[in-house]
């Protein structure tokens, strides 16, 4: 069918888009569009679950995990100190 159709300027700059990076006519991504659009969807799409997998690892035998932040901040506290000094 052929009809005449107003669209704005946004919508026609994206829909133009489209057409050029698909490699399809304009008519061809308008008619997809309104389609996907009327299509009403199955099932309520929900976000997927993230899902944190634990990596077994083990620290070298005599570093306590608790001390790790001291440890960090003397490493820091020497480097702050010895750029100082010419």
């Amino acid at each position: 069918m052929r009809t005449t159709l107003t669209i704005d300027d946004d919508i026609a700059d994206y829909l133009k888009a489209q057409s050029r990076l698909h490699d399809k006519p304009f008519k061809q991504v308008v008619n997809d569009v309104l389609r996907r659009g009327m299509t009403p969807r199955l099932r309520p799409t929900q976000p997927r679950r993230f899902r944190v997998v634990p990596n077994a690892s083990a620290l070298a035998p005599g570093i306590d995990p608790r001390r790790l932040n001291r440890v960090n901040d003397q490493l820091e506290a020497d480097e702050f100190a010895g750029q100082g000094m010419p």
